[in-house]
């Protein structure tokens, strides 16, 4: 079974957001369901700082050594961080998606992340067979 924390936010295409402590700050990664999905992951293409997006954009790749996946920006913002550990080591999706694995940080309004399904509802998505790549 993945582990889904409760205090994130999901979206169908298996990112997530993760709270930190200024609320217009979020950080955004692939969840548990997404890297067991992908398999091991070999390469990240990842955004610039200051490149800015929209609810449901591509900001980046996911290189598994069964496929290449867009990575999807749940809810509008700018990036005002990237994760450069990636960069050398990509495993980190996925031994550890929610914590050293993280990809990039948003600054968005704060409003826009209510409106993801919460943890509750991300399970029952998995459960209705949701899993799919996107």
């Amino acid at each position: 079974m993945s582990s889904i924390p409760a205090d994130l936010r999901y979206t169908e295409s298996h990112e997530y957001l993760k709270p930190t402590a200024d609320p217009s700050i979020v950080c955004v990664g692939v969840t548990d369901f997404a890297q067991g999905e992908l398999g091991d992951v070999v390469f990240l293409d990842l955004p610039k700082v200051g490149a800015s997006y929209g609810a449901h954009d591509s900001f980046g790749t996911i290189e598994a050594v069964k496929a290449v996946s867009d990575i999807y920006c749940p809810v509008a913002g700018e990036v005002i961080e990237v994760n450069a550990r990636l960069e050398g080591e990509p495993s980190l999706v996925n031994s550890s998606p929610f914590d050293d694995g993280w990809m990039i940080k948003l600054k968005v309004n704060p409003a826009d992340v209510a409106g993801l399904m919460d943890a509750a509802a991300y399970e029952k998505h998995l459960a209705a067979g949701g899993g799919g790549h996107h």
